[in-house]
């Protein structure tokens, strides 16, 4: 058995060393996509890793001469550099919503025994691009790839709730709001009341708006910017499924908070 003043120890604590020493470089790295300002100073890092500014300043040094971290020299402030900025590229090439969704769909549809939806935006319309729906009699299916307008729904509400407002007005300004069903919200005043209570609460439910006879609960997917690209939900007859029950909901924003993960999303309490 080797003693502490042996080779075999003095390697291992040397590669423990270096261990430590990539993961602290790992955490500054990381520190940098989290912070809300674009550039941080040394003590500014140290303070919030809990590490001194030599150290800091050491692996700043070396993320620098791989181009991941770039310095003002007039401010020596730091950002992230060009090779970071790569690899941010290279992995948002790779990501596909649909297939980050799907085992949440399918999740979603056997917990509940409804129909389990993803939805993307399509200018001023929102489509259906995939679905898991139960092994029921009696279920809801929707059709894929047909447009429906932005106000139309729990999830074209989904949308629209979490849009800029410069977007929301441009969209009830560029043209009267479209009825699909007798329960579509037309009315501006009301729409922009019920888009209000959907960004406090973080999730849209509809009873026959889009569809008559049937009831849903949709929830916004954000990427990394914190922006809406895509909206997941669950719907079913109105006469069976009930959407704003604790259940639904929690499992709901769950489902939700996953994906937006993987796409990069930190809400700004987790931050």
């Amino acid at each position: 058995m080797p003693t502490p003043s042996s080779p075999a120890s003095g390697e291992e604590e040397s590669q423990s060393r270096s261990i430590a020493a990539v993961e602290r470089a790992m955490d500054v790295l990381l520190y940098f996509g989290r912070a809300d300002q674009p550039d941080l100073g040394v003590t500014e890092i140290a303070t919030a890793l809990g590490l001194t500014k030599a150290a800091v300043h050491r692996i700043l040094t070396a993320l620098r001469s791989r181009e991941l971290i770039t310095v003002d020299p007039a401010t020596r402030r730091y950002a992230l550099g060009h090779a970071a900025v790569a690899l941010g590229r290279a992995y948002l090439a790779r990501t596909d919503v649909r297939a980050m969704a799907a085992p949440e769909l399918k999740h979603l549809s056997e917990r509940t025994h409804e129909t389990a939806t993803l939805s993307l935006r399509r200018g001023d319309t929102r489509l259906y691009v995939d679905q898991v729906v139960p092994d029921q009699e009696l279920r809801l299916e929707v059709s894929l790839g047909i447009p429906f307008p932005l106000n139309a729904g729990a999830s074209s509400k989904a949308f629209l709730a979490f849009l800029p407002d410069f977007e929301v007005d441009a969209y009830v300004s560029r043209h009267p709001l479209e009825a699909v069903t007798d329960k579509t919200i037309v009315d501006p005043a009301k729409l922009r009341k019920d888009l209000a209570a959907i960004r406090r609460r973080g999730y849209a439910t509809s009873l026959g708006e889009r569809q008559a006879g049937a009831a849903s609960i949709a929830a916004p997917i954000f990427d990394h910017d914190a922006r809406v690209v895509a909206v997941i939900s669950l719907a079913g007859p109105a006469l069976r499924f009930k959407p704003d029950t604790e259940q639904a909901v929690a499992d709901l924003l769950a489902a939700a908070g996953r994906i937006s993960a993987q796409l990069g999303y930190q809400p700004r309490n987790a931050a």
